[in-house]
């Protein structure tokens, strides 16, 4: 190892300050979340009606034929719902989905009864047939019957076959329970000659979902232009919203961010507006679908006014907090810390107490993120594999951090390799952030941001980089530098996909700069030093 020179007043003052703004970010990230927002207040707790889906246990999934959820259970969730809800709709029969309208008679609840219809005809035809004997079996219950959902969207029938499923359900029951059909609202645009063949239309209105996202401050109003545009489209028929909601966690999309607080304030928003123009609605959904995240991502699972264990996300009234257990963030700021003070007291490499300050500010900051990262995987992770792969990204964040913050407390306080440590760690986060630009570019319609993660190995060697006076590694230059233009690169192709509006998507692109910047200015100077005579 050998000596180098102490670091300028300057150069001193920026690793003091970058590792102060990390540390007081973190923390400041962490008491904002466990902050209360007040948001304005709900009309009623009770709404008119919610989704109902019993698949919230680990591995259950509407998907699983096999699949059956007990009465005792519908009982229970019905039981609970009709403090709340006057009415429940489901998707599909079978599965023991059969006793919804029986049970939730006996609490006074109305259904909205759902018939799946997919590309099997055979299934299909065992689902009318089901539907048909529930809806003369419990005709008083039922606020009406959905032949289909969103299978136009989804293109597994025409228009016409569907149209004659409706029509031989509508011929089936009793006159009494009308008959609908339920899609995105555009396809009801698309498709007008739906409409003949049911009692009335059901829409859904799903601003995040949108083609082009609306953020949450202008949701409700998207809604009421859009339920005015399908009134208009079919004067003298009655509309339903079938489908509205937010969801409390998951990728933002654009200016339209999943959290807690943002689906309070939209379904308190909404709740407002539907009772002022006395429209009859159904929110999407009760609890939160775990399954769903297989198809959606990690948002797909996070749609429910309840969680799993069947606890409401927030009230309906009074100020709502997003994180009430900010103060982990902290206390793994503290755990952090420690973890590397602890990391820098094995072979010390300098002189001084000020190698000590890099190592708890670095600790901190590193432990908050992580943290960070740890929130996004209680969400995101849904089996064995998810969780190991996830957790194997958080100790290699965690090593590469306190190699780098080991390098840092010595290089202040006066004596460091010249050589950046880790070459093999810094080429392996580059190919891993590539890996995952690639995968957002291509396909990032539902994956998540792994930024808790990034935080570490990006702003850790950028800043090492910085001190490093630019130092390449050694082996690895050239596949170094081709990662260090493709990272950037697919980072910007993010922001562009969400056409600059998405604040994630412009930390992703700081980060993927700050390990790839680096390497490039490394190389230029290298080739400057070449041609020099």
């Amino acid at each position: 190892m050998s000596s180098t020179p102490s670091l300028s007043p300057r150069a001193r003052l920026l690793l003091w300050l970058v590792l102060a703004f990390c540390a007081f970010a973190g923390a400041l990230w962490w008491w904002l979340l466990g902050r209360p927002v007040a948001l304005p207040d709900a009309p009623s707790a009770r709404i008119a009606c919610v989704s109902y889906a019993p698949f919230r246990e680990p591995g259950e999934t509407p998907y699983d034929l096999k699949a059956f959820i007990s009465p005792e259970r519908i009982d229970a969730d019905l039981r609970a719902l009709s403090q709340r809800f006057d009415c429940v709709r489901t998707y599909s029969q079978g599965q023991g989905l059969s006793a919804v309208p029986e049970i939730a008679g006996r609490y006074g609840m109305k259904v909205i009864m759902g018939i799946w219809l997919g590309r099997d005809p055979v299934a299909n035809a065992k689902q009318v047939e089901l539907g048909i004997a529930e809806a003369k079996a419990h005709p008083d219950v039922l606020r009406g019957v959905v032949v289909g959902n969103e299978v136009l969207l989804r293109g597994e029938q025409s228009p016409q076959a569907l149209a004659e499923y409706a029509r031989q359900v509508r011929a089936a029951i009793p006159k009494s329970v009308p008959v609908t059909y339920a899609d995105v609202w555009e396809f009801w645009l698309r498709y007008p000659q739906m409409a003949k063949s049911v009692d009335y239309l059901t829409i859904h209105i799903l601003p995040y979902w949108e083609d082009e996202p609306v953020p949450p401050e202008h949701a409700v109003r998207h809604v009421a232009e859009v339920y005015q545009q399908v009134k208009s489209a079919f004067p003298g028929r009655e509309v339903m919203i079938g489908e509205t909601g937010w969801p409390s966690a998951g990728k933002p999309r654009r200016a339209a961010r999943a959290s807690v607080v943002n689906e309070a304030r939209y379904l308190r928003e909404f709740l407002d507006y539907a009772g002022s123009v006395a429209m009859p609605y159904n929110v999407i959904e009760a609890f939160d679908q775990p399954w769903k995240r297989a198809q959606e991502g990690t948002t797909g699972g996070f749609w429910g006014i309840y969680d799993v264990h069947a606890r409401p996300k927030f009230a309906m009234q009074g100020p709502v907090v997003e994180e009430p257990r900010w103060w982990l963030g902290w206390l793994a700021g503290g755990a952090g810390a420690l973890l590397f003070v602890l990391a820098g007291a094995l072979r010390r490499e300098w002189r001084g107490t000020v190698g000590w300050g890099v190592l708890l500010l670095a600790g901190f900051a590193t432990g908050t993120a992580l943290a960070w990262q740890y929130r996004q995987m209680l969400y995101a992770c849904r089996d064995l594999l998810e969780w190991a792969l996830s957790w194997a990204g958080c100790a290699g964040g965690l090593v590469t951090a306190i190699v780098l913050a080991r390098w840092l407390a010595a290089r202040i306080g006066g004596v460091a390799s010249t050589v950046l440590p880790g070459g093999w760690l810094r080429f392996a986060w580059l190919f891993l952030l590539a890996l995952e630009g690639l995968l957002l570019v291509f396909d990032g319609r539902y994956r998540d941001f792994p930024l808790g993660l990034a935080l570490l190995p990006c702003v850790g060697y950028g800043l090492a980089g910085w001190l490093s006076g630019w130092t390449q590694t050694a082996g690895l230059r050239v596949e170094e530098r081709c990662l260090a233009i493709l990272v950037p690169l697919l980072a910007a192709a993010v922001v562009a996909q969400d056409i600059g509006l998405n604040p994630v998507t412009w930390l992703w692109l700081g980060l993927n700069l700050a390990i790839a910047v680096p390497v490039l200015i490394g190389w230029r100077r290298i080739g400057l030093q070449a041609n020099q005579p």
